[in-house]
């Protein structure tokens, strides 16, 4: 424009040096401008690509890995915690599958998000999050709106696809054929009175899980050019506990070691004993009391033998990263949906509000690139699995979406912090629960509800009970410094009424008065 318009004066009359000296200047002028305009920073003239995220989900999966101390064998998994940070205490806020999975997607837990039990008590035949959350944005749609390619392979979401959510993906989610036997004349888990463990002498790309790290591997060589976020969900350890042999010959089995803590805890309430019946439904299992010593090694065996073949197929994936040379430009979150029970405090699988089935791993590695982090760390603070949302968006530098006004914001709280200085002062407690249903359910209301809270010490559990009108409450207590396995409830105990009411006002405080604690520390 100033060029232009120093052309137009030039038709009248004037000295020759003045005209000169109008189109230098006009000149020197236009190329400042264009120059700001095309390049306001350097960032601004190589715009820099948005990292990935690779984020695997092992259904489950307690902390039983070699780096969380355990016996397990877990090569890979340990190596991707040397790059990254080790949540030592993290924990899911339901301990079941489709709660919890919903829970870490959306970013709500699950008394916001409706999904509890087998069923919600806003759509009781989908358990979906939907009907309660129409309007929100959930994790990978977050990474989807900012230009990723979203992908989902396996067991992300629950279910069999029925409860996918369409708008978090790009494309459809990706399942092999559900095919859980690979000898005999079992295929399907349905039939009647299937095994609950097999050792096939099978390679490891034919099983479902294993299909599952084939077709990741192809999608991470498809889409290194562009930035993407890869959710891998394997079904192993879930029963049946079926793995190639060559991994449960990594254990022996006549030294397997015992559950450190069978028996029930002391005092506790019927209702945390509830046998939910997932594992007596499979052949050969009694349908009632103890397992027999032998079969109960075998079970813990083929859980450990899972765990370790889902390791090697974890390790394809991060040597896979490394041959594409993307490394450096992906985070890869991994973590396991709850803990589980192999006959601790007398039980079998999950849906209790016990340390062992609430209690899971949790590891996020940031980019290899990035600094500032301190990495091959194990972070002792209280955190929980409904925190994974805000952490990968602020090291993605993803704003977090939007939240419809009749919702509220996301309920977790970004472990980025910790990752950068691993001992700073956290959360003071952390929140958890999980549905009971009555024992006899035409005497009236059929669902109860279970609700815990950990501090750095103890856990205290509320069960409340619609239908019990003598005790319509009752509680658990443990000191988990001086009883780790949960063993004595200590509700009851003289010693301990001033540990008691500290944690009903913790209870009372509730996580979002423990958030704002965190938050204020850090300003």
């Amino acid at each position: 424009m100033l060029f232009s318009g120093t052309n137009s004066h030039a038709r009248q009359p004037a000295p020759r040096r003045l005209v000169a000296l109008v189109l230098l200047v006009g000149w020197l002028c236009c190329g400042l401008s264009c120059a700001q305009e095309q390049a306001p920073s350097a960032a601004a003239a190589t715009p820099k690509k948005l990292p990935n995220v690779l984020f695997i989900i092992i259904d489950d999966l307690r902390p039983a890995l070699g780096c969380y101390g355990d016996l397990a064998l877990t090569p890979n998994i340990d190596a991707l915690a040397q790059r990254g940070t080790l949540f030592s205490r993290a924990y899911c806020q339901q301990s079941l599958c489709n709660p919890s999975r919903t829970s870490v997607l959306t970013g709500y837990r699950p008394l916001k998000t409706g999904v509890s039990l087998q069923k919600t008590e806003h759509n009781p035949q989908h358990q979906r999050f939907r009907p309660a959350l129409r309007e929100i944005v959930t994790l990978p749609q977050a990474f989807k709106n900012a230009g990723h390619e979203t992908l989902a392979l396996g067991k992300v979401h629950h279910g069999f696809g029925n409860l996918d959510d369409a708008l978090s993906w790009s494309e459809k989610c990706w399942r092999p054929p559900f095919e859980f036997y690979h000898s005999g004349e079992w295929t399907d888990r349905t039939v009647e009175r299937a095994p609950a463990f097999e050792a096939p002498e099978v390679d490891d790309a034919v099983t479902m899980d294993g299909q599952i790290a084939k077709r990741a591997m192809e999608l991470l060589e498809q889409h290194r050019d562009e930035p993407f976020f890869l959710a891998v969900g394997f079904h192993k350890p879930h029963l049946p506990l079926v793995a190639p042999k060559r991994y449960w010959d990594l254990y022996d089995a006549d030294s397997f070691p015992p559950a450190p803590a069978p028996q029930a805890p002391q005092g506790a309430p019927d209702c945390a004993l509830f046998d939910r019946g997932e594992l007596r439904s499979f052949a050969g299992i009694p349908e009632t009391g103890p397992l027999p010593p032998e079969m109960s090694a075998n079970l813990r065996r083929g859980y450990y033998a899972c765990v370790s073949y889902v390791d090697a197929l974890v390790g394809e994936l991060l040597a896979t990263l490394e041959r594409l040379e993307l490394t450096d430009d992906t985070i890869v979150c991994l973590w396991g949906d709850h803990g589980y029970h192999l006959e601790d405090n007398s039980l079998w699988a999950k849906q209790t509000n016990y340390e062992i089935a609430l209690r899971a791993p949790l590891i996020i590695a940031p980019p290899g690139a990035a600094a500032g982090f301190k990495r091959g760390t194990d972070s002792p603070a209280l955190v929980e699995l409904v925190d994974i949302f805000p952490t990968l968006c602020e090291l993605a530098g993803l704003p977090l979406p939007p939240a419809p006004e009749e919702v509220g914001g996301l309920e977790g709280l970004s472990l980025v912090p910790l990752m950068r200085d691993p001992k700073l002062p956290w959360k003071q407690a952390v929140f958890s629960r999980v549905g009971v249903n009555n024992p006899d359910p035409e005497a009236g209301p059929r669902q109860g509800v279970g609700v815990t809270i950990r501090d750095e010490r103890h856990r205290l559990v509320e069960w409340r009970l619609p239908w019990r009108e003598d005790l319509p409450h009752q509680y658990e207590l443990y000191d988990l410094e001086r009883d780790p396995h949960s063993t004595v409830n200590l509700v009851n105990n003289g010693e301990y009424q001033d540990v008691l009411q500290h944690m009903r006002k913790l209870q009372h405080t509730g996580w979002r008065g423990i958030r704002r604690r965190v938050q204020a520390e850090r300003d």
